[in-house]
């Protein structure tokens, strides 16, 4: 057997079970927008998504995080060229979106609680904290997961473990980009029109 077949078998392993992985938070997503889709109409009487949301503040999220993917997609072309300067650049570019994206997600649930419209007023605001809240969450952890990768490629450079890991990492972080488009356009954009 040739030392190619065993880099890919090697390889092949972990990306099959991060693709599993993918899909089982594609799973939980969808379950969470089923469960917005019956519930948006169920305000109990408190303000819906049309007298909620600030679509300005929205769109300035989805720029924010729409451009850490392409900074994210810059530190991989980066790190395959093995330009690890580069790679780590792009990479605290990409961070700082991504705390930026949630500094501005906090804002907004803030400012919902501080009106009185928290997760505990109704069906819909329930279904919109725990949808949008369980995305932050995620954006979280690809953060954390991020700064760890910035320690192993500014002290063990870009080897191919390092490589194949920062690649999940992009994934994850693309993965999460998608998922924001649809609650953008879900959430946002269908509450922002006037019942």
């Amino acid at each position: 057997m040739s030392m190619t077949a065993i880099v890919r078998t090697d390889d092949s392993k972990p990306l099959l079970g991060f693709w599993i992985y993918i899909m089982t938070d594609c799973v939980l997503f969808a379950s969470l927008f089923a469960t917005y889709a019956v519930l948006y109409q169920n305000t109990n009487g408190g303000p819906d998504g049309y007298q909620l949301f600030n679509l300005k503040s929205v769109l300035a999220e989805t720029l924010v995080l729409l451009t850490s993917s392409f900074t994210c997609g810059l530190a991989m072309l980066a790190a395959h060229r093995g330009d690890r300067r580069q790679t780590i650049l792009w990479f605290v570019i990409t961070f700082l979106l991504g705390v930026t994206f949630l500094t501005l997600e906090a804002t907004e649930f803030r400012h919902f609680v501080q009106m009185g419209d928290s997760w505990r007023r109704s069906g819909f605001l329930s279904a919109f904290f725990t949808l949008v809240g369980t995305h932050g969450l995620h954006i979280t952890v690809g953060l954390s997961w991020m700064l760890i990768m910035l320690f192993e490629v500014i002290h063990k450079g870009l080897g191919r473990i390092t490589i194949r890991r920062l690649t999940m990492l992009s994934m994850f972080w693309h993965f999460l980009d998608i998922i924001w488009i649809f609650i953008f356009t879900i959430v946002y954009l269908r509450g922002a029109i006037a019942p």
